[in-house]
Order: structure tokens, then sequence, then C-alpha cells
């Protein structure tokens, strides 16, 4: 369907930078492909700025932020940026000054501000562009290969002049989850070098990388428009993770099978009208040289085969019944699924949802997926005067957010100014505060039910919203005031026994590594996960296609590491989750147990 991603044929540029959300194997990819083009003699330098990488892990070499040649691999050499470590440093040297200026209220909210995501990820291209800048090191390669590109939000804030000037003045509304940009006003002309080479195709290629499924398609998909919007045209895509056959009569196999194929047919039509390359999903865990060296030959199966095929022990952990069960035990009130995109927090909210309503309790379930289709999948409910539901729309939450920002905080700024505030409510913290204030009316009008939601803010913009709630006069900041029902609900969160937070994550090294990030995310803000849940496990099941059982296998490593961070764990097997009815949904949870 799709021609196979061949670096030595499809890469023409001496800059490379791949991106894609959480999972989809960027590192894994990204290693690959500098292993061939050093095997192919180029010199390659591999760099990575993702906060939750394991490229060292991949390579199975320690790594430093410095360039350290692979012993197994000549010509390659790799080093591994620290985002967090370069997001300390530059909020101090942002907020270092006006320590004992400001009242400590202020610089703490200052530091919040400068938590958040975009934060790191400015810091991450600090990094790379200082890189980038250094001709010694460009020159000595063939090939510059980033694993993890800026987004096209962070991207457009560096183009604004508002962006490069102080706190005080220009942190209008008090949603900033960014930060000034004035603690790197020395580098802006290297940051507009930089920007010029990402947008030079003869220069820069940008790989986006994609698991041939919807949600995985479709922030894609986001990420192509908004990167071309900026002119980052020269892209390709790669569909990584592609079944190339399935047995028959095995369910768990036809169904990964035809969930692949049915996703592929729906691709976004932007997508389809670029360049396309897929990649085999594979049995064999992408770690070591060898195995990265196996990708590009196609190779399905390892050498080591016939021990991939012997099942290893059953990992014995607790179902999801047991998680429900301890739930209703304890009349927990307020319970939120988090966990990172394509996880599948909207079937493990709404399984949670139905068995709270078989054991008896009056339950509210909500969600932000717009793709979730609750009141299809509950239509044919029988219960339904135990359990009510409604869906939030991001979307029109954040459009009336964003409204309301501009209307008040917005209104007195000049023509740079409503730019630099219009592109920081494209901040992901944005969303993230607008859904909340809307779960928090939820919440509040469901006072007398069990309210089960789908997707929580992080630990940030609760320590934002808190912020802003207690600091803004100080700031003399318009920033709108606080709902009451937010109010009532941040505390409200901190009360473990009133609210439990179930963390969805896979069997995999990304969404695991995301998923630790987001739990001490939540501490921060004095928060703590009760439970984990590891969905869509291959370990879980009995299938017998062999490239399944292999990936079944490699999970187990991820399936202890769970264990290690979680307070208590729960497993649910992959099967299919396309239901429409609250039948089949019962019917998850009977398999679940």
């Amino acid at each position: 369907m799709f021609q196979s991603f061949d670096p030595k044929t499809a890469i023409c540029t001496p800059y490379l930078f791949f991106t894609g959300k959480g999972g989809v194997g960027k590192t894994s990819t990204a290693c690959a492909t500098a292993v061939a083009l050093a095997d192919d003699g180029k010199r390659v330098l591999l760099v990575s700025t993702d906060p939750a990488s394991n490229l060292q892990d991949v390579l199975e070499v320690e790594l430093t932020n410095t360039p350290k040649e692979i012993p197994t691999v000549p010509n390659l050499f790799a080093c591994n940026l620290d985002p967090e470590l370069a997001a300390r440093k530059y909020r101090e040297r942002v907020v270092g000054p006006y320590r004992g200026v400001l009242p400590d209220s202020v610089v703490v909210t200052m530091e919040e501000q400068m938590s958040g995501a975009c934060t790191v990820e400015i810091a991450a291209f600090d990094e790379f562009t200082s890189l980038l800048g250094n001709e010694a090191i460009t020159e000595s390669y063939g090939h510059i290969i980033f694993d993890t590109a800026p987004t096209g939000h962070t991207l457009r804030l560096l183009q604004l002049p508002t962006a490069w000037t102080g706190f005080l003045e220009e942190s209008t509304h008090g949603a900033s989850c960014l930060g000034p940009l004035s603690g790197l006003g020395d580098k802006k002309e290297l940051y507009n070098k930089t920007m010029l080479a990402l947008s030079d195709a003869k220069q820069t290629m940008l790989i986006l990388v994609a698991r041939p499924d919807e949600s995985s398609l479709l922030e894609a998909n986001r990420a192509a428009a908004e990167l071309r919007e900026i002119g980052i045209e020269n892209q390709t895509l790669i569909i990584n993770g592609l079944m190339q056959n399935y047995l028959p009569d095995d369910e768990v196999s036809s169904f990964f099978y035809m969930k692949q194929q049915s996703a592929i047919s729906e691709l976004p039509l932007q997508l389809k009208q670029g360049l396309i390359y897929s990649l085999p999903y594979v049995s064999y865990s992408l770690t070591g040289i060898e195995s990265l060296r196996y990708l590009f030959k196609y190779i399905t199966l390892s050498s080591t085969q016939e021990s991939t095929n012997k099942r290893s022990s059953q990992v014995n952990l607790p179902k999801l019944k047991d998680l429900i069960d301890e739930l209703s035990n304890q009349n927990k009130r307020v319970i939120f699924t988090m966990g990172k995109g394509g996880v599948g927090k909207t079937t493990i909210a709404s399984a949670i949802a139905i068995g709270l309503v078989e054991r008896g309790h009056q339950v509210h379930l909500t969600t932000t997926d717009p793709a979730a289709h609750v009141g299809n999948i509950f239509k044919d409910n029988q219960l339904t005067g135990s359990l009510t539901i409604s869906q939030i729309h991001p979307k029109h939450e954040v459009t009336k957010y964003k409204e309301e920002v501009l209307a008040t905080a917005g209104k007195d700024l000049d023509e740079d100014g409503l730019a630099y505030l219009e592109e920081d409510l494209n901040s992901p913290c944005t969303e993230e505060i607008a859904v909340f204030r809307a779960f928090a009316e939820v919440v509040e009008r469901s006072e007398s039910e069990i309210v089960v939601i789908d997707t929580a803010p992080t630990g940030h913009t609760l320590l934002l919203l808190d912020a802003a709630q207690s600091y803004h006069k100080e700031l003399s900041r318009s920033t709108g005031e606080v709902p009451e029902s937010v109010q009532k609900l941040l505390p409200r969160l901190r009360n473990p026994n009133e609210t439990s937070v179930v963390i969805v994550t896979l069997a995999e090294a990304t969404p695991v590594l995301e998923a630790s990030r987001l739990q001490n995310d939540l501490k921060r803000a004095d928060i703590h996960p009760n439970w984990w849940v590891i969905n869509q496990s291959l370990h879980a099941t009995s299938t017998k296609d062999p490239v399944l059982m292999g990936r079944a296998n490699s999970e187990i490593q991820w399936i202890q590491k769970v264990e290690e961070l979680s307070e208590k764990c729960a497993i649910v097997p992959i099967i299919n989750e396309e239901r429409m009815g609250s039948l089949q949904l019962k019917n998850f949870l009977y398999k679940c147990k």
C-alpha cells in the first residue's frame, strides 16, 4: 500500500527532524535511520531533545549532552540533551533577578508559569539551536538527526517580537505556561537563522511518525498543518508498526490488523497528498544496534524467533474488576482517568462507570474525547436511571475561554501585544484550563452522583490555576475571576477521601515514561494517584500470532516498571474496543476479570 522507508534513498537533506505524539516510535525510527546512514558511510550525529527519551536504552550506550561516538557503529555519534535540566536553568535565568525584589508569592507564580510543557520545549529549542549554531559541529557531519521537533506553536511564538520582552509588562492574562523569552534575548539572531534553516527544503526534512491508528494519524495531520503555516513544507510521513498479515482464527491478531486497515482507510486528505512510507510491526524490541539494522531489512521476526514463540510466564496483576471494587467500597465521589492520548482513557472511564452502576451507585460520566460517542455507547443501557452522561467539547470550551481572555486582557494591547496573547492562548495549557473549568461545573452539578471524568488537567495546570486564583491581584493583571466551581474543586482534588486518580498507560517505553512524569507532576500539586491501569496489553492475551507473541514478551520489562512506579496496578488485555453499546462494555468488563 505504501512504499517501504529506506533512509539511503529517502533522505537528501543534512538536517532531519522526527516528530509525532508519544509512543509512535520516533526514537527507534530516528535511531534506525541514523544507523543506516552511518552504515552507508555518512558521518551522522543523532540528538535527542525528548523529555521522555530512551535514546541511550535503544543504542545501549550511556550518553550525555556532548556528542559521543557509538562504538559498534563507525561514523555514528549521539548525545542526549536534557530539556528538563535546560528548562530549570532557563527559569532561573528569568526568575532569578526578581528574587528578593518582588513578593515571594509573585515569584512562585512566575516559576509555575514557566513549569509547563511549552517552557521545556523552548529550552530544548535553545539547546539544539546552540548546537546548530556551532559551525565546528555542523561542518563535521553529513547528517544531524533530531529526535523530537518543535511544535508549530513554539516556532510561531519565537517569531513574535512581544515574546522577547519583559515578564511583568507583557504577561497579561494569567494563563501563560510559557513565560517570557527575555532570558534568551541575546540569542534572537541565532534563533532567526535556525528558523530559516528549518524552512529551507534543501537543508531540512521533517519526518512525521505515526501509528496506523486514528488518534495518531489525526495528530500527525494537525502537526503537519501547523508546521506548514510557518513555511516548513518539506514533510514526509512514516506509518510505523504496520502489520503485514494476520491469523484469521486468532481474535487478537484479526482485530489488530483490521483496526489498522480501518484507520488507514480514513487517512486525512492532507496527509494523502504528501509522501508516505511505512515500517512493519515487528516482534522484537527495537533496542540494540542489530535490532535497529533488522528494521529496514523488513525482518518481522528476529533471530530469536524460536525463543520468542515460547510464552513467558504470565504476570500476576489485579484486574479492572479489583480496581472498581475498591472504588465502590471506598465510595470515592470523583474519579479521574489520566494519561497520554491513545492509551484508551475513554474506554477505561466508561468501563469504570458501568462497573460502579452494576454495584448499585448513581454515576455521572463525562468525557472530552470528541470521537468517544458516549451517547451512542450507552443508548441501549437499561440502567439509564443510575447513569447519566455528558460530553465536553474541547474546541467549544477553548473558543469560549479565548474570547473571554481576549475581551479582558487583550482590550488595551497594541498589535504586537495582541498577537503574542493570541499565540500564547494556543499553548497546551489553555485547553487544559478551559476544559477544567467545564469539568468543575459538571462536578458541581453532580453532588449526589459519583462523577467519572475522562481526562484531567496536569499538576502544572492545577498549580497555575491556584496561583492565578491567589495572586493575580498582586500582579495587577487582568486574569478574570476564577469561577467558584474551580475554587471548590481544586481542594477537592487534593482530598484522597473524595477523589481517586487513575493513570492509564501502555506497556511500552514512552507511555510508561510519560506517565511517570505525569505522576510526578501531579504530586507537585499534592495529588497522589492511587491506581495505574496497563491497557491494551498483548501479554495479558492468549494470542498465537508469532509477531504479537514477541511483542507480548517485550512488554514484561515495562509491566515490571509500572509495578515499581505505582501504588497499585491493574492490567487489561487488548481486545476489540470499538464497542457501540453498554452490553459490549459489560462484556469488556467480563473479559478483564
